[in-house]
């Protein structure tokens, strides 16, 4: 009897999971990522993987982006939806480099270390704001970004790449990197990822044509100053917005995203292959859905995991996979006031749920997930609010009132744009159990919210929150943990745990 070895084990997505405008590198055997989370505090996420399926959080280039009303939820400000967008990620002769730039500062950011895994990044900025840039070292030595939507531009930065050439001015590398795929309207080219292979080099973009869909368009050139000639890359999907990798035995990808609604933009690789020196994406130009790759382990918890809060002494960080949403105030939250709790404290009076600091996020993983947390509400003061979200402009949570010295189970959808007290049940213990079940599959987008007394037993609260991609937050929904006061400040709430598993149960 012969047995026929399956070669395509890895399946796309890759990644089902909220890692938009990846940037890719292959150091000898290790491949490293970084990706965009805008307003989330840490930013410009760092990941790593020996085999370009499976994926984990080994840093991020920035504690704080800046430290400014808008990054702060101060004075009523925020800045969902810009923070700092699209990185770049090199490794040049032993260093490491990062670059994102930010609309909430009109600033260019450049993250420098020797060991991307364990040193910290050395940061340099400069104006303006380059969009969407890519950084290039040419094999002459000297640097570049390439940034721009439609019309795309070249600067010349610094042998370090620490700010503008002195002396430099921007030319103009493409007049209409558009024009491959079509003239009129749409999503003018952006996303700029520059490579050079065998001498020549290779721009990736994104465009979006009008009545179209998202759509890969690469320029080719014997010189950095041209003359381009472009094509369209891929056209499928609307998988786009990425570049190229290579494998140490010689075969080609391409790392390209998906919007796929709720859950937000996912990661797709499509296998290269090489015919009249351009590269081509895909098979037959489509989007594989097997991939000859091992096979993914899950995203539990190399992109997301489960968090009982318990600590070695001294120890009083949060791990990679959680994100605050926006800069938090490190004065109002412990992880060892209370041995084995995250503890959140109130500080001030906040009137609504985006404005309030010190939301703990992880991302919503696909095609279905769900969180759940454990919260003693003892020490909540009269109109706190603390609970479980799902996290995007639409948002939904559930949590726990204090209201006229009592406690409510209660259940909020911003479905409709404006959150909306949905239902409430009266709690008469000190411990309530709360749980959030997302539901992405075909793009159901449908969230539904629980609470139990015990742990074991849930019931399903209020209604099925519908969760669209909206652009004012531009990012995938989130679990977040959360308190805020409406009245008075001093109080907290002690959260036992964090788990997330990759299945609903719908009870």
């Amino acid at each position: 009897m012969q047995f026929m070895a399956v070669a395509q084990t890895a399946h796309n997505p890759i990644i089902f999971a909220d890692v938009p405008d990846m940037a890719m590198i292959r150091v000898g055997n290790t491949y490293y990522m970084s990706s965009t989370t805008m307003h989330m505090s840490p930013g410009l996420p760092i990941m790593k993987s020996n085999d370009l399926v499976n994926w984990e959080m080994v840093g991020y280039a920035y504690d704080t982006l800046a430290s400014v009303d808008a990054l702060n939820l101060t004075s009523g400000k925020s800045t969902y939806g810009r923070g700092s967008w699209a990185s770049s990620l090199r490794y040049h002769k032993g260093t490491y480099y990062v670059t994102t730039f930010a609309q909430t500062t009109g600033k260019t950011y450049i993250y420098t270390t020797k060991d991307i895994e364990k040193d910290p990044w050395k940061a340099a900025s400069f104006t303006p704001a380059y969009h969407d840039h890519s950084l290039f070292f040419d094999d002459d030595g000297r640097v570049y970004l390439i940034y721009g939507a439609g019309k795309l531009r070249l600067i010349e930065l610094n042998a370090d790449a620490s700010g503008v050439k002195p002396g430099t001015t921007e030319q103009i590398l493409i007049e209409n990197a558009s024009l491959p795929s079509g003239t009129g309207g749409g999503l003018p080219a952006e996303g700029s990822q520059l490579f050079k292979v065998n001498g020549k080099y290779y721009l990736f973009n994104i465009t979006w044509p009008k009545g179209g869909m998202r759509t890969v368009v690469i320029h080719r050139a014997d010189k950095l100053t041209g003359p381009w000639e472009g094509r369209i890359g891929l056209q499928d999907l609307g998988v786009a917005q990425g570049g190229l990798i290579d494998t140490p035995d010689g075969k080609w990808y391409a790392y390209l995203f998906r919007d796929f609604g709720g859950v937000g933009r996912i990661p797709y690789l499509v296998p290269v292959t090489w015919e009249g020196s351009w590269p081509v994406l895909g098979v037959n130009g489509k989007v594989p859905e097997t991939l000859d790759l091992p096979a993914s382990k899950g995203l539990i918890p190399g992109i997301v995991a489960s968090d009982e809060f318990t600590r070695k002494k001294g120890d009083s960080a949060v791990p990679l996979v959680w994100q605050w949403n926006h800069n938090p105030d490190n004065t109002l939250w412990s992880v060892s006031d209370r041995k084995g709790f995250l503890r959140l404290k109130t500080g001030r009076i906040d009137t609504s749920f985006v404005l309030a600091r010190n939301t703990l996020t992880q991302r919503t993983i696909g095609p279905e997930s769900s969180g759940s947390t454990a919260l003693d509400v003892s020490n909540l003061k009269e109109g706190d609010f603390a609970g479980l979200s799902l996290l995007q402009k639409n948002y939904g949570l559930v949590g726990v009132k204090r209201e006229n010295g009592q406690h409510f189970i209660v259940m909020v959808s911003a479905g409709s744009g404006k959150p909306v007290e949905v239902k409430r049940v009266p709690l008469g213990q000190k411990t309530a159990y709360l749980k959030a079940e997302c539901d992405f599959k075909d793009r159901k987008d449908t969230a539904n919210f629980f609470y139990s007394l015990d742990g074991k037993t849930w019931t399903r609260i209020g209604e099925p929150l519908k969760m669209p991609y909206t652009i004012p937050h531009f990012m995938g929904y989130r679990f977040g943990l959360f308190n805020y006061a409406t009245q008075q400040t001093g109080g907290y709430a002690d959260f036992d745990y964090f788990r997330i598993t990759g299945q609903v149960v719908g009870r």
